[in-house]
């Protein structure tokens, strides 16, 4: 069965000029998940302040210190089904890196969403993990939060 999750961050996120998994997604052994839509933002408040840097990566390891995420929700709610997918926030120690699957600038006063095009979808192998990670340029941005759209 294929059933939509959304999966976000339950709270604020601090990101500084180190970087940090502000989500990631951990697919069940044996369950394969596509990420349907990935976003981040930002809540800055200097209007002249660099863009973080901001990289969707697949990760090998869940790095340390990241919190379990308990916003993993279906989207039909109405649908009887137990969700195997797990995901953490605020990973501050780097988790290793495999694949960078995109890089990009983002303004601390502004976010960024990606939407897949049909037939598009990034797939997370079973047991795999893929992170939003943002890293600051300047001053810390104190309130990010960040989603996925996906499907297991």
């Amino acid at each position: 069965m294929n059933v939509q999750l959304m999966v976000s961050t339950a709270a604020d996120v601090s990101v500084g000029t180190g970087a940090v998994t502000v989500l990631q997604v951990i697919a069940a052994t044996g369950v394969r998940v596509k990420i349907l839509a990935w976003g981040i933002y930002f809540n800055g408040t200097n209007a002249t302040g660099e863009p973080a840097l901001v990289r969707l990566l697949r990760q090998t390891t869940a790095g340390s210190s990241g919190v379990a995420e308990s916003e993993v929700r279906k989207v039909d709610d109405d649908i009887a089904y137990t969700i195997t997918t797990t995901a953490l926030r605020g990973i501050p120690t780097a988790p290793t890196t495999g694949d960078m699957l995109k890089t990009l600038r983002v303004h601390p006063q502004n976010g960024y969403e990606w939407t897949a095009p049909f037939g598009g979808e990034i797939m997370i192998g079973s047991g795999d993990r893929v992170g939003i990670e943002a890293t600051a340029i300047g001053a810390t941005l104190d309130k990010t939060r960040a989603f996925f759209h996906i499907e297991e």
